[in-house]
């Protein structure tokens, strides 16, 4: 068994002699062992979904990541869910904002809207929807099943919490339903007791065929975009996608697709008005984040995990493994804007970033004037 690594650097830190978890510091190895320039006080700003408790239902399950797991979750929370074939989420709403992105498999999409819109879709990986706060919705898998996350615009918002029809139905009193459906109240004896959230169904039928059967109705798709189907934009060291308001319109989360080639790394940046919630899909990445005054610490992340980032703090994310590295970046705002160092410097005359910083070239003469949101390494 090779050596365990001890928190030494030169002159600095000491052995471990106490009880350690050599799996975990494994995975955080700037944790342990911390770049020099890390300092002061940055909160804890990463979860994995490892460690998120999980709802075992019929045929499925869930886990969520929200400020009760990761304090520093303000504006977003984080739901994974699995649904194998045929298995439905059941119908509810929510008094939050959903935005979803398809991992693996296919999935059916259900939602009714505020127009009597009906939108039934097949998804395939990549690809998103956005269920408005408190328009009904559904998900289940085809044959194949699905794994997805899901994107609420409220930290506090737990999957454990939402509106149910099953609740809905057994909550009313069955003189209402009855006066509501005009049926008699017998019509209702066998409705659940409880929630269902959770359970197997059949696969369903061809989407032609279900559409066809709900007859003349007003169908729409655009509360799903198809992101699968999009080429994302490609530079030296990787590739992002940008699936914002301005391609996406329903939507009032920003999304940033990024693929990091082994080296690659996402440049040091910001955003001036938005939290940004990351979620690590491959790879090994690690992230440093910096804030007033003279704050800065660095995490390691791999597949499964959750990230953080409040608003306006500079961070970057690197491509420390062998492997390619791809992670979704979910923003509490439509429209989705950064500022780059780089061209912050760039755009600024040569004299006064040579008075701030005392450098000159290749420095200066290699800032870039143009967006480049991946550089190589």
């Amino acid at each position: 068994m090779a050596a365990l690594k001890q928190p030494i650097v030169g002159t600095r830190g000491a052995d471990i002699v106490g009880p350690r978890n050599p799996e975990v510091e494994a995975q955080n190895p700037d944790i342990l062992i911390p770049p020099a320039t890390d300092n002061g006080g940055i909160p804890n700003l990463k979860f994995p979904f490892a460690m998120a408790h999980n709802r075992l239902e019929d045929g499925g399950w869930a886990r969520e990541v929200t400020t009760r797991e990761l304090g520093a979750l303000k504006e977003l929370a984080i739901v994974n869910m699995r649904l194998p074939s045929g298995v439905v989420r059941e119908m509810h709403w929510h008094k939050e904002a959903e935005w979803a992105y398809v991992l693996k498999g296919r999935v059916r999409f259900y939602l009714i809207d505020d127009q009597r819109q009906t939108l039934i879709e097949d998804l395939e990986p990549g690809d998103l929807w956005l269920a408005p706060a408190g328009f009904p919705h559904a998900i289940q898998g085809l044959e194949e099943g699905t794994e997805f996350v899901l994107v609420f615009n409220d930290g506090n918002f737990s999957e454990n919490q939402t509106l149910l029809v099953t609740e809905l139905f057994a909550h009313t009193p069955v003189e209402v339903l009855a006066k509501n459906f005009g049926v008699p109240e017998s019509a209702f004896a066998g409705i659940p007791a409880s929630e269902k959230y959770i359970f197997r169904q059949p696969v369903p039928p061809p989407l032609e065929e279900v559409r066809r059967d709900l007859g003349a109705v007003n169908f729409t798709d655009k509360y799903v975009f198809r992101a699968s189907r999009i080429a994302p934009t490609k530079y030296p060291g990787g590739a992002t996608q940008v699936v914002d308001a301005k391609n996406f319109e329903v939507t009032n989360l920003a999304a940033l697709f990024i693929d990091l080639e082994p080296g690659g790394m996402r440049e040091i940046h910001w955003h001036p008005d938005a939290d940004e919630l990351q979620y690590y899909i491959s790879g090994k990445a690690r992230m440093t984040v910096f804030d007033a005054v003279s704050n800065a610490r660095t995490f390691d992340f791999v597949a499964g995990d959750v990230g953080y980032v409040p608003k306006t703090l500079a961070h970057y994310i690197e491509n420390i493994g062998d492997e390619p590295v791809r992670v979704l970046n979910v923003f509490h705002t439509a429209e989705y804007k950064d500022i780059s160092l780089n061209q912050w410097l760039a755009l600024t005359p040569r004299h006064l970033v040579e008075g701030h910083l005392d450098v000159g070239d290749p420095l200066l003469s290699s800032l870039r004037k143009t967006r480049q949101p991946v550089v190589k390494g």
